[in-house]
């Protein structure tokens, strides 16, 4: 009888990058990808971007009402149109999801759990919306998501909007929806910085990833 050795499962490393462009983040983002193999253990990128639209692959560019002088990037993400700037805490997530067993769902909706935990501690109640993927207060988004999946592997991630300027959120229709509000930590009464808040958030994505491999 032969035995195989079962994969060591590992919650995912988190590193803090720092500010970085969000070109080359995605550029790493996808050598990493295309890189790894059953050997390579997840990572948690934790970042933030200078200003920035970026279109996912099902982005329609009317969404973009006025872009002024802020770049605009096709990205190869889910999803439609969102904004990224300083003041964001961006969680790339790397993930061998059949190494987790997780569907697609199963790890959007972890994602999105790490948001709500860690509003939480903090006494504010966000939710999700049915059909429109993120985090929400009182219907204003606070966090958006959007994955890519390469041979079972995850990158992207999300994006938590804690002490930034929104104004730019108002020259998009975010998420492909025209008029929806968008809010940030800062305004929910969280004194938190950015450096805290994505302490906070590597920390929550780390719990639900440790709950995923306990249930193996």
């Amino acid at each position: 009888m032969v035995i195989r050795a079962q994969a060591l499962v590992t919650p995912p490393v988190v590193k803090r990058r720092g500010l970085m462009d969000y070109r080359a983040c995605w550029a790493e983002m996808r050598a990493f990808t295309a890189a790894r193999d059953e050997h390579t253990a997840d990572e948690v990128w934790l970042v933030e971007h200078a200003s920035v639209f970026t279109l996912g692959l099902a982005g329609k560019a009317e969404h973009i009402l006025d872009p002024g002088t802020i770049p605009i990037v096709r990205s190869d993400r889910g999803g439609q149109v969102t904004f990224h700037g300083p003041g964001q805490v961006v969680a790339y997530v790397m993930l061998d999801l059949r190494r987790h067993g997780l569907t697609v769902r199963g790890l959007v909706r972890s994602m999105e759990q790490s948001v709500i935990d860690v509003l939480r501690q903090h006494g504010v109640e966000a939710a999700r919306i049915a059909g429109a993927p993120g985090v929400y207060v009182d219907e204003a988004k606070v966090a958006a998501l959007g994955v890519r999946i390469v041979r079972g592997c995850s990158y992207h991630g999300l994006a938590l909007n804690v002490d930034m300027d929104l104004g730019p959120f108002l020259r998009i229709n975010p998420c492909g929806y025209a008029g929806m509000r968008v809010t940030q930590t800062r305004d929910l009464g969280i004194a938190a910085t950015p450096a805290r808040m994505a302490a906070e958030l590597g920390g929550a994505l780390t719990e639900q990833f440790d709950l995923i491999v306990s249930r193996r």
